[in-house]
């Protein structure tokens, strides 16, 4: 860890500040999110069909307004975004611990979605602009910080919530307004044109002809209309190619929280010793990714080039999933240490392997997504990504359930883990064939007008 402080005080206080911040974020975000559907149907005693829509309406108004963020954050300024969505999380979520009528829920659920839409996409671009060429590693610490929060959140979240769920909604509201506050005094503000100096240093060395020039087309760039700059985005072949193979990145890592506690409990019960399993499978993802992360991203660097990394992270998630193959295909023991390591072993390793291909995965994805921008509209095209990702998640979690019910109601439990492992080898296969055309290369950037020698 003293590497890793080391590592992460090299960068700027900008993205320092960012670093924690989204540490900050998950904490918050972690201490509540676990526990509100037991809130909701148990303190509250609303229908179960009304808690999936609370919990649905989040989730819509997040996925479905990413572009949206990222638009904003790209024509108005990263930090004036970042402090609007801190906000509206200060508001949804003291508002869940205070109401119990459904449309004031249904409300806050929504501004707590809206929120992340609006500094996910501005925080990221904020950090691949201020990092410029060590984009890779400085998002590589970003996700050390990021799993932290992961983490360290459900724990504070369950003492909090052994006194009342209101207050940990409050303090969750508590922890945002404070990080709004050091936001507003501590961030520098920056705007998507300071990409182009960031990632291009020779650009503050050009003549002033040159410089007249770039500002001209900034000036007409911040004139173009908002749906001509999606419609800009939606012609990028090779970004939209490139995001459509990393929608089974986010349908499989997912599975930590879906279908893998779902198989620790089918075969070690709901009772202590699931609850147990399932927190050590949570820990045993979170701690490698924060023990390992920039150690397996300089070597990753230093062997591989971006499409390799992605496509041989996908490749190893993927094959996460055949350990889970082992308890459909030998006798499960009725109890006993056997039970035990049949239920918790295969979960585990899953998930560890798991963590290990979003390492290697990860920090190139996020260079990846600038790359293609061309550096411009770095924000949008973050938001962008996300919805189709986002999408992709909804549809990939319907799958998996329903295959999930479907085939051990047939007798054939062993398929939707084969499923999940043919999904991770075609993304995996889909982006080495992108990286192997050519097509994850960045576009050509804008030709320099040529200076007439008087």
């Amino acid at each position: 860890m003293k590497a890793t402080i080391a590592q992460v005080r090299t960068y700027p206080r900008s993205v320092q500040l960012l670093m924690v911040n989204q540490f900050t974020i998950n904490l918050g975000f972690y201490m509540l999110m676990p526990y509100l559907a037991q809130h909701l149907s148990g303190s509250l005693g609303l229908a179960g069909w009304t808690v999936g829509l609370i919990l649905g309406v989040r989730n819509f108004s997040q996925q479905g307004m990413f572009l949206v963020g990222g638009t904003l954050a790209d024509r108005l300024g990263y930090k004036p975004v970042i402090i609007t969505g801190l906000v509206l999380r200060i508001v949804g979520f003291a508002t869940l611990g205070l109401v119990d009528s459904v449309p004031a829920l249904l409300a806050a659920s929504a501004a707590t979605g809206l929120a992340g839409a609006l500094f996910n996409p501005a925080v990221r671009a904020y950090v691949s602009v201020e990092t410029g060429e060590r984009r890779i590693d400085a998002f590589a610490l970003f996700n050390v910080f990021y799993q932290a929060g992961i983490l360290l959140g459900p724990l504070v979240g369950m003492l909090l919530t052994g006194v009342d769920f209101s207050v940990t909604c409050l303090v969750s509201a508590g922890i945002f307004a404070l990080l709004s506050i050091v936001q507003m005094r501590a961030l520098p503000a920056r705007r998507a044109d300071d990409a182009q100096n960031t990632l291009n240093p020779q650009a503050a060395q050009t003549s002033k002809h040159t410089r007249r020039a770039k500002h001209g087309r900034h000036a007409r760039r911040a004139q173009e209309g908002v749906l001509s700059q999606w419609r800009g985005i939606v012609a990028n072949r090779p970004f939209l190619l490139f995001s459509a193979a990393m929608i089974g990145f986010y349908v499989l890592q997912f599975q930590v929280y879906l279908s893998l506690p779902l198989e620790v409990r089918r075969l070690g019960g709901d009772g202590e010793f699931g609850t147990a399993a399932v927190a050590v499978m949570f820990a045993v993802s979170g701690l490698s990714t924060i023990l390992f992360q920039t150690k397996v991203t300089a070597w990753c660097k230093a062997r591989m080039e971006p499409g390799q990394a992605l496509s041989r992270g996908l490749l190893i998630m993927g094959l996460a999933f055949v350990p889970l193959i082992v308890p459909t295909v030998v006798p499960v023991p009725e109890g006993g240490m056997g039970l035990w390591l049949l239920a918790a072993g295969p979960p585990t390793l899953a998930a560890f392997l798991l963590a290990v291909g979003t390492m290697i995965a990860y920090p190139f994805e996020m260079d990846t997504i600038v790359r293609l921008s061309g550096d411009r509209l770095v924000a949008t095209h973050y938001g962008l990504y996300n919805t189709i990702c986002g999408i992709g998640i909804t549809l990939g979690n319907l799958g998996t359930g329903a295959a999930l019910d479907s085939a051990r109601a047939a007798g054939m439990a062993a398929i939707p883990w084969l499923a999940l492992t043919v999904l991770g080898i075609a993304c995996a296969t889909a982006l080495y064939g992108l990286h192997r055309s050519g097509r994850l290369v960045p576009p050509a950037p804008d030709p320099q007008p040529e200076l007439v020698k008087v």
